[in-house]
């Protein structure tokens, strides 16, 4: 029997539960508040907004591409939201608008890759700052205040003190599971990250493909925008600045592959939690704000390093 084959099986399915693991126990003895109801509460409904947006870049990346957008797509979409409930006071137009305007800007965003070529880094950025100054634009600058029973989506709790923000990542997670386990989508993605030539070889639609996940992409940001603007109680289109960074970062800590063709919703819901627990547990015991961003870019580094170097010691094998 190969124990190392078997140890290396082990941490390459589980490392990320090991890794969650090792990181409560260490932050439990750190600060005694960390291991509470409330402060999971807290820390799961702080990461919903970043771990939806996580799941939409997890398929993105194992297509072989990237969305350097959906920060400022979710603001313009959050906006508008608010803007809709204030006229209509109907939390399902809202929802819909939200949508509707993510689904748009992904799908100009897939139509400049598929159709123009554009390399999906120079594409996202554009709509980086197109959404943004749409959403300035709108409101001219200003945030929407007095949004009433908007926020409650985003503040409100089931019985039991569970946060609805928290339902909603959940169904999320489930959605992209689903996608990638269980549809053809799921393994045109795969195919198409590993290898896109051997992907249209084999029979896939390409570029309908790349279309679809920007699509589905759309749809999580545009609820996404919803949530964010619930939770701040304001309409902000300067808000969600560097959440695409926070989401990258995720799907990345949770295994999914730069390189394309490697990545699971699970991996990326434990990618989101390191970063939530590691967050929390600086703030408890007092790091310096500053500090907190470069421990960030450098978990980041290290992450993106690993990959790298699991690519090629997996390739000269």
């Amino acid at each position: 029997m190969d124990f190392k084959k078997i140890y290396n099986n082990i941490m390459s399915k589980y490392s990320i539960y090991f890794i969650l693991l090792i990181m409560m126990i260490i932050s439990t003895f750190l600060n005694r508040n960390f291991l509470t109801f409330s402060n999971f509460s807290n820390i799961s409904s702080q990461l919903t907004v970043t771990t939806i947006l996580a799941c939409g870049a997890t398929m993105l990346i194992i297509s072989g591409m990237i969305d350097l957008s959906c920060g400022s797509v979710l603001a313009l979409a959050g906006v508008l939201s608010v803007a809709s409930y204030k006229a209509s006071e109907s939390m399902i137009v809202a929802i819909l608008v939200a949508i509707i305007i993510g689904v748009f800007c992904n799908l100009i965003n897939a139509i400049m890759i598929t159709k123009f070529r554009v390399p999906p880094f120079i594409a996202t950025l554009a709509m980086l700052t197109m959404a943004r100054g749409a959403a300035l634009k709108y409101t001219n600058g200003q945030n929407i205040y007095q949004i009433g029973k908007y926020t409650t989506l985003g503040q409100g709790n089931l019985p039991g003190g569970i946060p609805i923000s928290v339902v909603f990542l959940l169904l999320f997670v489930l959605i992209t599971w689903y996608i990638l386990t269980h549809k053809k989508l799921g393994r045109a993605l795969y195919a198409i990250g590993g290898n896109e030539e051997a992907a249209i070889a084999a029979g896939i639609n390409v570029n309908k493909s790349k279309i679809l996940v920007f699509i589905i992409n759309g749809i999580f940001v545009g609820f996404a925008g919803v949530l964010f603007m619930s939770r701040n109680n304001v309409g902000l289109p300067n808000g969600a600045i560097g959440y695409e960074l926070q989401a990258l970062t995720s799907a990345v800590i949770g295994g999914t592959s730069f390189s394309g063709g490697i990545g699971t919703a699970q991996g990326t819901l434990g990618g989101a939690f390191i970063v939530g627990f590691l967050d929390n547990i600086m703030t408890l015991i007092g790091v310096d704000s500053y500090i907190q961003q470069i421990i960030r870019g450098a978990i980041i580094a290290i992450a993106v390093i690993y990959d790298l170097h699991s690519k090629n010691k997996t390739a000269k094998k």
